[in-house]
């Protein structure tokens, strides 16, 4: 029996068409990262107008955005929302151990994976270096999204509006204030340049420098991102373009995990 015929077996005995058609909308958002009117009516099979009065409503409720006002359909906040619940309910932490237990080792740095927390990143898994200076394992803590190279590596794989949801859920935290024009400038030149050069990297007052990449999903939306942190005095420009290449591959290999999950 081939495939299709035994989802066709699988239907339901009374389908409601309006639901089957938001539910294969959404799914066009799987294989596509946008869409046009024309395009859904198209692959739907329906009407322009009932094309458009689906997306309308997957717009009311976050799913879908419009970038421009006659533009391309984007995957919404809510959409990818549930995305990052389900990658988070695959016990990424569990996946991730071995890549991170191998790639201390190759390097022999620590490192960690984060995710977003609001408007902060967590560590949610890390492995250290067995050099004598080192930086510590920081699983479990909290921290600015902006202000890290860990932060800026996901901030920089956002869209506009999930960016702005997410500074906004910082400013909105105890003791936060929203950025100012100026700050907000210098964020978008820094998520910029990670953008181009493919990793974020963050020099602390402490002495430590961080260098961090994201982590993407098979549809390539950023889930989280992968750090290595270590005195600045051993992260020398050769040094970093060397531990962000052991960082790609280990960001890679964990993306290839989780497709496989």
């Amino acid at each position: 029996m081939s495939e299709n015929n035994a989802t066709a077996e699988r239907a339901p005995s009374y389908p409601i068409s309006s639901v089957d058609n938001a539910l294969r909308l959404l799914l066009l958002f799987r294989d596509q990262q946008q869409l046009r009117l024309s395009d859904v009516s198209t692959q739907l099979g329906v009407s322009p107008s009932t094309a458009h009065r689906l997306l309308a409503m997957l717009m009311h409720h976050g799913f879908v955005h419009q970038r421009g006002e006659r533009g391309v359909y984007l995957a919404g906040p809510a959409l990818l929302e549930i995305g990052y619940g389900a990658v988070r309910s695959l016990d990424l932490r569990g996946i991730a151990q071995p890549v991170l237990d191998r790639l201390a080792r190759t390097i022999d740095e620590t490192v960690h994976l984060a995710q977003l927390e609001g408007g902060h990143i967590r560590y949610i898994a890390g492995a250290e270096s067995t050099r004598e200076l080192r930086v510590a394992d920081r699983t479990g803590q909290l921290f600015g999204a902006q202000a890290t190279a860990t932060g800026r590596a996901i901030l920089a794989g956002l869209t506009p509006t999930q960016l702005a949801e997410v500074l906004a859920a910082a400013a909105a935290g105890a003791g936060s204030e929203a950025l100012s024009p100026a700050e907000a400038s210098a964020l978008q030149e820094k998520l910029e340049l990670v953008r181009k050069q493919g990793y974020a990297i963050n020099h602390r007052p402490d002495g430590i420098t961080s260098v961090a990449v994201a982590v993407r999903n098979q549809r390539g939306l950023t889930v989280a991102a992968l750090n290595a942190s270590a005195p600045e005095a051993r992260m020398t420009p050769a040094r970093i373009d060397e531990v962000v290449a052991s960082l790609t591959t280990a960001a890679d290999e964990l993306s290839a995990a989780l497709g496989a999950v």
